[in-house]
């Protein structure tokens, strides 16, 4: 029975979220209703943060299918000077306006209600240092993402990364693009994180 319940108490805290360091360390997060989002395990999440280091501190951040708002609202906690929040479902907008409201960083952030497409397709609202992408599982919406990144060239700076949240199963190291390319990888169990950055030449905006 104890080794029932041990293993229950297990499973429940590798399904929690909370934010891992900064001004709002130890919060615990809401999670979406339903089984339609992508949340990202706290040791993912804090593999990530400690690879992004301290140049997270002043720059902008993007979570364009938010969720919960989790990985924005860690960058937020640990000094990134602004973060939007993209989603589309009513549930996950819920959310994420409840967790930036319970952590107190809502000041520094904005959500918006789009479809990632539609939004990438327009002129961004701000350079982003990081772009952050766990799309729904299994639809090739990773790549259809980086596809749209590419075709537009009013999202590309030369310190701009687009980190992409997949199932190593979703992978495709085949796929080629334009403008970006990726630079790194990091595998946690079934969790793969990819980071790719633009193509520096003549459609890439300079700092």
């Amino acid at each position: 029975m104890f080794a029932l319940y041990a293993a229950l108490w297990k499973a429940r805290a590798k399904l929690s979220m909370r934010v891992i360091a900064g001004a709002a360390r130890g919060m615990r997060l809401k999670r979406v209703p339903g089984a339609g989002a992508r949340p990202i395990m706290d040791r993912v999440k804090e593999a990530l943060f400690n690879i992004i280091g301290g140049d997270i501190r002043g720059v902008n951040f993007l979570d364009l299918f938010a969720g919960t708002g989790s990985v924005g609202i860690e960058a937020l906690s640990r000094g990134a000077g602004f973060a939007q929040f993209n989603e589309l479902d009513p549930q996950a907008l819920a959310t994420i306006r409840h967790n930036l409201a319970h952590t107190k960083l809502a000041e520094k952030a904005r959500v918006t209600r789009s479809d990632a497409f539609q939004l990438i397709a327009r002129q961004p609202m701000r350079r982003f240092r990081y772009i952050f992408v766990a799309p729904p599982q299994y639809r090739s919406m990773w790549l259809k993402t980086l596809e749209a990144f590419d075709a537009n060239a009013q999202w590309r700076h030369q310190d701009c990364q687009i980190i992409i949240q997949i199932d190593p199963d979703e992978y495709d190291a085949s796929r080629r693009f334009d403008h970006i390319e990726a630079f790194d990888q990091r595998r946690y169990g079934r969790t793969m994180l990819i980071f790719y950055r633009f193509v520096d030449d003549a459609s890439v905006l300079q700092t």
